[in-house]
């Protein structure tokens, strides 16, 4: 039996070696490195010597061990993450052929060829393993404030107050106390997940009750003390066509003076392109309210197919307006229906202007036939509104298709990409921001804007800090859009693909940022040397100059991807310390341009197989390419680049240095072709959702691939808390104070996000401390 085991190893070995060896002259010829060439020869000899039963196969390959060690830390330093494809399958092996049968067949009496630089490899694993992440500065732990709460222990808006800085001034839960958490209650939705399912709601807590959007747009009303539901409306959405039912939430509206109905009012956004507005009392449409209830958001837009546009953040309600953008499915075609910001009465639900960035009167009412401007860019994230300015600040989109632009007009490239602040009272800009120019890269502004008063040399400054899917954070006054920290225009890669045009320069902010920087070949990852090696040549044959490299025929690399950086979670500003949260992700994509011809042949052959070989996600007609573009991964499902994928940092607003920034997540619900490794490791995995920050010194975040939900220390980022949640929790916490008990409780909704894997379950779950008795 050792005979024939040991058969199979060689054998096994030959296989592998051959494999590295082809692979290695792959990506020595694409200009990558010689390492794996050699290697591959090296352990293909080994297995020849073995074979043959020579003295000097097992010398050779612990010299192969004895070089390879030097090899990966050269590359990786001590990060262990890095060191695993470079280290441990050579290590094992090495222990493999310390088996008497093996060295028997080697005829290698000594051990120490291989055991030798097995242990330095173990020793260095372990070192690795130990070394901790360096301290930021100004380390300190975060005191609790005691400061005026003007909303009375409320969370009557998306983003806490109208700022969007996610910051409560409760301190009944701290730093020296917050270990004690307990779950106190558990709603679960019995909603069926649709589709492209995530639950990322953030509840509102308002006059005594808790308002929250489940799937397929389901409205519910909870009891702030046991989650109890006290009332449900369901809109009966017509789903045709939709991509993902996503809600993050509603809006919350007490009409001055006296009314018969509603004069506490939800008002939301429905999936099939609706706004509505329900009694906070009751749950019953406010009649009073437009038609019944409720807005057509699909009048204006003209002939489209069903679906494609409708509202999934929380609207903005500023001064008695209502105002709503929403998604429009992007890369389907040129003249796609236009990303209209709306801004509708909140009594009456009149219209009151509609604004898009081929309107000069956003006023003016449309003209019997007319439309919205098509290809103009949405908004479908958050808002955010100074109401003593009188101004909302509006994160835009791509003008679609996204990754080719030759059409867009002149209109669409200015606003396109672009934070822009609007007239709440006329709805027309009073000024704009572009972060990214002719964005041909999806890198459409997706973070509510964060309004904070900052202090500079000449005293506080009203300012708007803008985080980016670049992990750029352009920090401007609010008033007028100029920078506070300066911006400059760096050169930007050229050479796109035929028909299309790039700008020469790309704002860049002084402000601290989490883009990552330049990706370099040492890099690439994998679980083992297999797919490192494959991630390795993918890497180099394709294009890659670095951010914003064009989107071309031949593969490239993008980087940060189109789902940050910075998405639509934001972050959270400490006012009261000048401190500000980011929770950031490190995932490149990779796609091609496919030319018409082509994408046309493809298209047919999908519409008759349902291959998904023969589908790409953005057909682009109207223009000369189809896009092909997904995460920059290997076969089995791991990511190209090294680990960390997500980050939870703090910068000072003061200084605008950082403060400190640690890995977030471990490696406990990742692993190759979506399984979970259970390894409670710290990595730093994917994150999507946000943050909150209180008065008591804590941030608390779930976002997180490994399903869980924490609590750190803002100061000095120790993580004080942590729970196991039974999904992702793709969404944005909050707190409040009941209004019965006047306990504060911390609430997460988990439900799964189909880019972070795991269960559907979508739980509401509130965390209180021990009640007293």
């Amino acid at each position: 039996m050792a005979r024939v085991l040991t058969g199979f190893l060689v054998a096994a070995m030959a296989i592998a070696g051959a494999a590295l060896a082809a692979g290695g002259g792959e990506l020595l010829a694409a200009g990558g490195s010689p390492y794996y060439l050699v290697s591959g020869a090296a352990l293909l000899a080994t297995a020849v010597g073995l074979s043959l039963r020579r003295v000097w196969a097992l010398p050779l390959y612990g010299l192969l061990l004895a070089a390879t060690l030097p090899w990966a830390l050269w590359e990786s330093g001590l990060d262990g993450w890095a060191l695993v494809p470079r280290l441990v399958a050579p290590a094992v092996l090495g222990l493999i052929l310390l088996t008497p049968a093996v060295r028997r067949r080697a005829k290698s009496p000594s051990a120490w060829c291989i055991l030798a630089p097995t242990l330095a490899i173990v020793a260095v694993l372990g070192v690795s393993a130990l070394k901790q992440e360096p301290a930021g500065s100004d380390l300190r732990a975060a005191a609790v404030l005691s400061i005026p709460d003007p909303t009375g222990g409320e969370w009557r808006v998306w983003g806490h107050t109208l700022a969007g800085d996610r910051f409560s001034p409760l301190s009944q839960i701290t730093t020296t106390n917050v270990q004690n958490l307990k779950i106190a209650w558990r709603f679960d939705s019995n909603v069926p997940p649709f589709a492209f399912h995530s639950f990322e709601a953030t509840p509102l807590a308002a006059n005594g009750r808790l308002f929250l959007c489940l799937d397929r747009s389901v409205i519910v009303a909870l009891d702030q003390d046991s989650g109890r539901e006290l009332w449900r409306f369901d809109p009966h959405a017509d789903l045709t066509g939709v991509f993902a039912a996503t809600c993050r939430g509603v809006a919350y509206y007490e009409v001055p003076g006296a009314l018969d109905e509603c004069s506490k009012r939800i008002i939301f956004g429905v999936s099939d392109d609706r706004l509505m507005a329900v009694d906070a009392e009751t749950g019953r449409p406010c009649r009073s309210f437009a038609n019944n209830g409720e807005v057509d958001l699909k009048q204006g837009l003209g002939p489209a197919p069903a679906g494609i546009a409708y509202p999934t953040s929380a609207p903005t309600i500023v001064n008695g307006l209502v105002m709503v953008g929403g998604w429009v499915t992007d890369g389907l075609y040129v003249g796609e229906p236009s990303g209209v910001i709306r801004g509708y009465d909140a009594v009456s639900g009149v219209l009151r202007w509609a604004w898009d960035s081929g309107r000069a009167d956003p006023e003016k009412v449309l003209a019997p036939g007319e439309t919205y401007t098509t290809g103009a860019p949405n908004a479908w994230g958050a808002f955010s509104a100074d109401e003593q300015l009188g101004l909302v600040y509006v994160p835009t989109g791509v003008s679609t298709p996204d990754y080719f632009g030759a059409h867009r007009s002149s209109d669409a490239e200015k606003y396109a990409t672009s934070v822009v602040a609007l007239d709440v009272a006329t709805g027309k800009p009073r000024w704009s921001f572009q972060t990214v120019h002719h964005d041909i890269w999806d890198y459409d502004v997706a973070a509510q804007p964060v309004l904070a008063d900052l202090q500079i040399q000449d005293g506080r400054v009203p300012a708007l800090i803008l985080p980016t899917k670049r992990g750029q954070f352009f920090v401007l006054d609010r008033r007028t859009g100029q920078p506070i920290y300066p911006v400059t225009e760096e050169p930007a890669p050229q050479a796109p693909a035929p028909g299309d045009w790039t700008s020469k320069t790309q704002p860049y902010s002084s402000f601290p940022n989490v883009a990552g920087g330049r990706l370099t070949e040492k890099q690439m990852w994998g679980a083992t040397p297999f797919d490192q090696l494959w991630c390795r040549i993918a890497f180099k044959q394709a294009r890659y100059e670095g951010e914003f490299t064009p989107p071309g025929v031949r593969n490239s690399i993008f980087f940060p991807g189109s789902a940050g950086g910075s998405n639509w979670g934001s972050v959270a500003v400490d006012p009261a310390r000048d401190l500000m949260v980011i929770n950031s992700l490190y995932m490149p994509d990779i796609g091609r341009l496919i030319q018409r011809a082509e994408a046309d042949r493809m298209s047919s052959r999908y519409s008759e197989s349902g291959s998904a070989a023969d589908a790409f996600a953005f057909p682009q007609k109207g223009t000369p390419y189809a896009m092909q573009r997904t995460i920059f991964q290997n076969p089995i499902g791991v990511p190209c680049l090294q680990p960390p994928y997500g980050r939870i940092s703090v910068v000072n607003l003061k200084t605008g240095k950082p403060v400190w920034s640690r890995k977030l997540g471990t490696a406990y619900h990742a692993g190759p072709f979506g399984m979970s490794s259970l390894l409670p490791i710290t990595m730093g995995v994917p994150t999507l959702g946000g943050s909150i920050v209180t008065a008591g010194g804590l941030i608390f975040i779930g976002a997180s691939q490994d399903r869980e939900f924490r609590a750190f220390d803002v100061g000095d980022g120790r993580e004080l808390w942590r729970i196991a949640l039974p999904s992702v929790a793709a969404a944005t916490p909050m707190t409040f104070v009941s209004k019965t008990t006047g306990r504060q409780f911390v609430l997460i909704a988990a439900g799964g996000h189909p880019g972070l894997g795991g269960p559907k379950t979508s739980a509401l779950l509130a965390y209180a401390l021990p009640a007293q008795r």
